[in-house]
């Protein structure tokens, strides 16, 4: 037997040498994919709802590889981009507006364990969205400004009154954020039965009178100073921040009531899940329309007999897929979304989410 040649046999070599460096590369390759995938794994999904009827096509305003299509239940029209990635969604109705943007946390370790990781931007369209909207100039001048803009949306000013949130002041040196209370103990309450006196309002956490656009003028009161109830909390969130108009009390109008149930019955923006009464039979069956920035609503007390008594934000899902949600609450003295009288859940069978009723996209 003739025996190889130095050169076939280099040749050999080479070839093993060549073999086994590319299956290290594979295996590395393949070894950050599976690392990358597993790291995307853990991060949290941001709950954006696009509905039924996504695969209807595009309706009017195609803009470069921007397009728009029109969803329904709840009638909206949502942009997306080339690949598909919904980049803002407008609902029929309402003028709140959810953004994708840069990916933000919000947590609150004093009182719970989750966190919203989230990439929507939460914020108010300068009139209620109708379909063709995207055409109109108001339209184009209000999304050039605030598509990719970091300044306070809906969820920073909302965590802007939580636990140790510091102390912000306008030009005239009054603080309008910071850590907020619920409002001042209740002389004849208990832990747990009305430990807290509520109808604490935003302009009694600022100390200052306030004049609404139908001319009543409201005065603070002193012991409620930096308090807010749940509806107070919203309204200071909507109304007194993010501009959203807001009514003295509960009277039909143009603007935000002073009471959960008010809020939840009155005609403003669009119903999601709409009321369709208070006891435990109507629990809705299907939360997954809801979007974040929505409006929800609960039924707590039954001494408040047909009438809706809480009210929060709701964020989207949390790192452990949980459908959270802000309020400002008596058992925690103010804004949270901890598990202070029960987790704020929607997802489940917890307190919150069965007593909850109805949502509103305002």
């Amino acid at each position: 037997m003739t025996a190889p040649s130095k050169k076939k046999s280099r040749g050999t070599r080479t070839a093993l040498h060549t073999a086994t460096v590319l299956a290290l590369l594979a295996g590395s390759a393949y070894l950050t994919y599976a690392l990358r995938t597993e790291e995307q794994a853990k991060t949290p999904a941001v709950h954006v709802v696009v509905g039924e009827n996504t695969a209807a096509g595009t309706t009017a305003g195609a803009n470069g590889a921007q397009k728009w299509e029109r969803v329904q239940r709840p009638a909206r029209s949502v942009l997306r981009d080339g690949g598909g990635q919904v980049l803002a969604t407008f609902t029929d109705g309402a003028r709140t507006a959810t953004l994708t943007g840069p990916s933000r946390t919000f947590s609150e370790p004093a009182t719970t364990t989750s966190r919203v990781v989230t990439d929507n931007w939460v914020r108010l369209l300068p009139e209620a969205w109708k379909q063709g909207a995207e055409n109109q100039q108001w339209f184009k001048d209000w999304f050039k400004k605030y598509y990719g803009s970091r300044e306070d949306d809906v969820f920073a000013m909302a965590f802007q009154y939580g636990d140790q949130a510091p102390v912000k002041k306008d030009p005239q040196g009054t603080p309008y954020a910071g850590d907020a209370a619920f409002g001042p103990l209740n002389p004849g309450g208990s832990v747990g039965n009305d430990l807290r006196l509520e109808q604490s309002d935003f302009y009694d956490y600022l100390g200052k009178p306030y004049t609404f656009r139908n001319g009543v003028t409201r005065q603070p009161q002193p012991a409620r100073y930096r308090s807010m109830d749940c509806s107070g909390f919203v309204r200071t969130v909507f109304g007194y921040r993010a501009r959203y108009p807001l009514m003295p009390d509960d009277t039909p109008g143009a603007g935000l009531p002073r009471t959960a149930n008010g809020i939840a019955r009155s005609a403003l923006g669009a119903d999601v899940i709409p009321l369709g009464g208070v006891g435990p039979e109507h629990r809705p069956a299907s939360i997954d329309v809801l979007q974040p920035g929505d409006l929800v609503f609960f039924k707590l007390d039954a001494r408040t007999k047909d009438r809706l008594d809480h009210t929060g934000i709701y964020l989207g899902t949390d790192a452990d897929g949980h459908n959270v949600f802000i309020s400002s609450r008596e058992e925690a003295n103010g804004p949270t979304i901890g598990d202070k009288g029960g987790a704020s859940h929607l997802d489940g069978n917890g307190y919150y989410a069965t007593t909850l009723r109805s949502a509103k996209r305002l």
